[in-house]
């Protein structure tokens, strides 16, 4: 019998937490990426102490404070030499059997920019950037966020294969919480390509800051989202419209599938003269009548 088969349904992982690399010494200094690839840009000391407190703090969530027993931890991590480092701070706040492994994940790499960067020029390059918008933007030499979006999208057929197949040793009497330490883009494509926002949605958010953490709790529905473990303060601070936040308030309760049955004002997005469901049926609105 197929791995997937067993229990007869999709067992999920409790948590999906997408954690931006430490401050690295290219954050400090752009003059780094003249003289050095940027997959081998190293943590900075600070950056080291905002991996370690990260580590501490992610045990905290799913650990729930200490009062969960059954709880384990699956790390993806990008190769670069700073997110690698990342995790192996991190790593110091778990015992080794809490980890039930960790994979190296060349699709969740940082958006490449070009190979040796001249400062000056970038400077110009990410100006022009601003006034072309950040999702098409393709850099010289380089990748847009577009092209991110698409091996990020593979990755995460990967990841649902995974799960699937129960390769993170899921079962229902045990909580597993993946880990993915990436980038800053990466992750906000991540999230783009998950709950399926447009591009007008993505170029409104920002980016994470060194270590920062946001965490996907599954909610008693089926659905992830941020709303359980995240306040609407913190989500609208990350660029998350109202529309954005009322949409994971929802995911938090509901059951799958039924936002996009029940809700469609995100229809609103494409169509702007469309008849109400009475015009054609005779059948209600639920969401402009809750």
């Amino acid at each position: 019998m197929d791995k997937s088969q067993k229990g007869g349904h999709r067992c999920l992982p409790k948590r999906i937490i997408l954690v931006r690399h430490g401050e690295s010494q290219g954050n400090l200094d752009m003059a780094a990426y003249t003289t050095t690839p940027d997959c081998r840009i190293p943590l900075t000391p600070l950056g080291v102490e905002q991996a370690r407190t990260a580590g501490e703090r992610i045990q905290q969530v799913v650990s729930e404070g200490g009062r969960a027993a059954r709880w384990k931890v699956y790390f993806y991590v990008s190769p670069y030499e700073r997110t690698r480092a990342t995790l192996r701070e991190m790593g110091r706040a778990f015992s080794r059997k809490r980890i039930i492994g960790v994979r190296e994940e060349c699709r969740i790499r940082e958006q490449d920019f070009g190979n040796f960067q001249v400062e000056e020029r970038m400077k110009v390059i990410k100006e022009t950037r601003e006034r072309f918008g950040r999702f098409f933007f393709r850099f010289p030499e380089g990748e847009s966020a577009a092209d991110v979006f698409d091996r990020v999208a593979s990755f995460m057929e990967s990841l649902w294969r995974d799960i699937d197949m129960r390769r993170l040793e899921q079962d229902d009497s045990l909580d597993v919480n993946l880990v993915i330490v990436s980038h800053g883009l990466t992750s906000r494509v991540f999230l783009m390509k998950w709950f399926k926002w447009t591009v007008d949605q993505f170029e409104r958010l920002n980016n994470p800051d060194n270590c920062e953490f946001r965490v996907m709790q599954l909610g008693p529905g089926g659905e992830y989202s941020f709303a359980i473990h995240h306040t609407p303060a913190e989500l609208q601070r990350w660029g998350l419209s109202p529309e954005m936040i009322v949409d994971q308030q929802w995911r938090a309760t509901t059951a799958r599938g039924s936002w996009y049955e029940n809700c469609p004002w995100h229809l609103d997005n494409f169509f702007h003269h469309l008849k109400d469901s009475s015009d054609d049926d005779g059948s209600s609105d639920e969401c402009y009548n809750a």
